[in-house]
C-alpha cells in the first residue's frame, strides 16, 4: 500500500444507512474507517472477505450490542468503494444484502468499463 487508502461510496445506499444511525454508531464507523485508511494489513475484526464471492468484503462495525456491516470492494490499491450497509441482527448475513452488494459491484465496474 502506498499512501493512505481513500474511502468512496457508490450510489446512495451507504449514505442512506449512515443518515439513520446514531451518533455513537457514526463515531464507531469513523474509527473503523480510519483503521482501514491507515493500516497496511487491516485486522479481520474490521474487514473480512465475504465467503463465496469474488472481491467482496464486509466492513465490520460493533457498537455495544449492535453489529453493522458495510459491503465494499477494493479498486486499485488505495480505493475502497462502499456499497450497501445494514444492521446485522442474526448470525448469517441476509442473502438479499449480499445479492444487492454483488449487483452494485457489477454495476460499478461496468460503468468504469472493466
Amino acid at each position: 500500500m502506498t499512501g493512505e487508502r481513500q474511502i468512496l461510496f457508490y450510489e446512495h445506499y451507504f449514505q442512506d444507512f449512515y443518515l439513520k444511525v446514531s451518533v455513537n454508531v457514526k463515531e464507531k464507523i469513523g474509527y473503523v474507517f480510519r483503521v482501514i485508511k491507515t493500516v497496511e494489513k487491516v485486522p479481520e475484526k474490521f474487514l473480512k472477505h465475504v465467503e463465496g464471492t469474488e472481491g467482496l468484503y464486509e466492513i465490520r462495525v460493533d457498537a455495544g450490542r449492535n453489529n453493522y456491516r458495510i459491503f465494499c470492494c477494493f479498486d486499485k490499491e488505495n480505493v475502497v468503494m462502499l456499497f450497501n450497509a445494514f444492521q446485522k441482527k442474526s448470525q448469517k448475513i441476509p442473502k438479499h444484502e449480499i445479492e444487492l452488494a454483488i449487483k452494485l459491484k457489477k454495476n460499478y465496474y461496468s460503468l468504469k468499463g472493466k
